[in-house]
């Protein structure tokens, strides 16, 4: 399924998900270079990482494994 905004480029781009300002055609689906800039800061950084909780059964199997 494709985005409604990626056929019409007319089409308003939505809100910036860093400040949530009017998104802007050239930066989509950010507002500005800044707010594209904070996003990857936050990607590289490891804010957007998702934590991994291992249950003591892998950790088992894991070592049997070594």
């Amino acid at each position: 399924m494709t985005p409604a905004n990626e056929n019409n480029p007319q089409a308003p781009a939505g809100k910036c998900p860093v400040c949530g300002k009017p998104a802007q055609m050239e930066y989509r689906p950010f507002c500005s270079k800044r707010c594209a800039d904070v996003d990857l800061n936050r990607w590289l950084s490891g804010t957007y990482a998702i934590p991994a909780v291992e249950d003591d059964e892998d950790r088992d199997e894991g070592d049997r494994e070594a």
